[in-house]
């Protein structure tokens, strides 16, 4: 073999390994690139991803406390359990994904200060009542019969800071007016 075949070869070699050393490095770099504008996206929510209700686990009522509904003369119209949401998680959850609510059961829903309020159905099965609270304690709005799995915004008509989540027909069958009140405990 000459001289200069043998330096063709040798040079041969080479290069395919310079190209395969790059190759992994290559990968590595639109990995990353990918991952990062996936991350940057318009419209990505940053709080929770969105669940379909077949992977979300359906959760049972826990009972964390009980709530008395009264007359404006403090008597006694009816009493629930509840389940407690004081935080975002469990605020932004709610009732969603739920099959069924019992009448005596409830979700108290405690926002740290008084402001308008609006809720909505999406990813709620059931229809509720909501009843919106005041930080005196006092019912300042009722949306009855609300619609499941709608986007349309049920508001307070003043500002409140809590609000009670009840099965539909609620305050009709107990009598649960604007102008009643509200007291609550954590068990």
């Amino acid at each position: 073999m000459s001289k200069r075949h043998r330096r063709k070869s040798q040079q041969s070699t080479k290069t395919p390994r310079k190209r395969f050393v790059a190759l992994p490095w290559v990968v590595g770099v639109v990995i990353v690139v990918a991952v990062a504008y996936l991350m940057m996206r318009p419209g990505r929510q940053l709080v929770r991803p969105s669940v379909s209700a077949e992977s979300r686990s359906i959760p049972d009522f826990t009972k964390q406390g009980e709530l008395r509904f009264l007359s404006p003369s403090d008597e006694l119209i009816t009493t629930i359990n509840i389940e407690i949401a004081d935080n975002e998680n469990t605020r932004e959850l709610g009732l969603m994904f739920r099959k069924r609510l019992a009448m005596n059961q409830g979700m108290l829903f405690i926002f740290p200060f008084q402001e308008m309020q609006s809720f909505w159905m999406k990813n709620t099965k059931i229809s509720l009542d909501m009843i919106f609270v005041n930080s005196a304690y006092e019912i300042v709005t009722i949306r009855r019969n609300t619609t499941p799995y709608s986007e349309e915004s049920y508001s307070s008509t003043a500002p409140a800071q809590y609000v009670v989540e009840v099965p539909a027909g609620f305050a009709d069958r107990f009598g649960v007016k604007v102008g009643d009140k509200i007291r609550w405990s954590r068990m």
